[in-house]
């Protein structure tokens, strides 16, 4: 008798099903951009100040979606330095085009670009940047070496990514909650997703093993906060396409229920002045 064999991740599927998503959630993602702002400010300035970006940098940003932080990387730079912000989707990009001109920037450009394959030449870059991308690469230590390739000597690379489920409820309980109601099994052996660099010590082994060294981290405490519960969830049903990506073999009924049923689970954070959805970001760096 045959053993069954373990199913594998199917690397290939999984990107494209990413580029999907993020081509149908591009104009979601650029219309939230205000709240991308406040919620992930505190990091997103940590993670700058952490790659030492200033004025006359050149700043590669990987998987950079919409943009917000790009704009952000830009205004430190100056007319000086310039910023490359690249993405697996050019819908996406094309909204951080427009962010950019609604911000009056001239220093930024955009690329379509596989964050695993970095079509820019060696030692091109002061920092490179990433904000909640690196957790979703199928092969994260090609991505990070890719990185470390662009990277001049000296050069830094800082990265933002969710620590813990526990730690992330805002988002950890709608995952829980679809994969019982979709009867999922676990992430198979290998597969990325928002918690697969959460762990103690994880992010910094994965920075040191791709060949970065001084690697260090921070936690930054970064609350969702919004008027309502139903409110975080309009943004993660409009923003988050991994979640529908979860919820694909389930009828349209049942996925109503099941957005009723994150709604309720997550009203247990909401408070006198509104809903606060737990977060905490990890901001690791490396150094080429």
């Amino acid at each position: 008798m045959e053993t069954p064999q373990t199913p594998q991740f199917n690397a290939t599927k999984y990107k494209q099903t990413t580029y999907e998503q993020w081509q149908a959630a591009a104009e979601a993602w650029y219309r939230w951009s205000p709240l991308l702002h406040t919620w992930l400010h505190d990091a997103t300035e940590k993670m700058m100040e952490m790659a030492g970006i200033s004025e006359g940098h050149h700043v590669l940003d990987v998987a950079a979606g919409a943009g917000e932080q790009s704009i952000t990387a830009a205004q430190k730079v100056g007319p000086s330095g310039s910023v490359l912000a690249t993405d697996i989707s050019p819908n996406i990009l094309l909204f951080a085009q427009q962010l950019a001109r609604e911000a009056g920037l001239q220093n930024i450009g955009t690329k379509e670009m596989d964050g695993e394959n970095l079509s820019v030449a060696d030692g091109t870059f002061d920092a490179v940047i990433s904000r909640v991308g690196l957790i979703y690469f199928p092969d994260q230590q090609k991505a990070l070496r890719e990185m470390l390739r662009v990277l001049k000597p000296g050069g830094k690379i800082a990265a933002i990514v969710y620590s813990t489920p526990e730690k992330n409820k805002f988002f950890s309980v709608p995952v829980s909650i679809i994969r019982n109601r979709a009867a999922l099994p676990p992430p198979l052996p290998g597969q990325p997703g928002p918690f697969s660099l959460g762990a103690e010590g994880v992010i910094e082994a994965a920075f040191t093993k791709a060949g970065f060294k001084n690697v260090k981290s921070a936690l930054v405490h970064s609350p969702v906060l919004l008027p309502s519960a139903k409110q975080c969830v309009q943004f993660e049903q409009e923003s988050f396409g991994a979640l529908h990506q979860m919820m694909s073999g389930l009828r349209d009924a049942e996925k109503e229920s099941v957005w009723q049923e994150i709604e309720q689970a997550l009203e247990q954070f909401e408070n006198g002045s509104g809903f606060e959805g737990p977060c905490e970001m990890i901001v690791a760096v490396g150094e080429k």
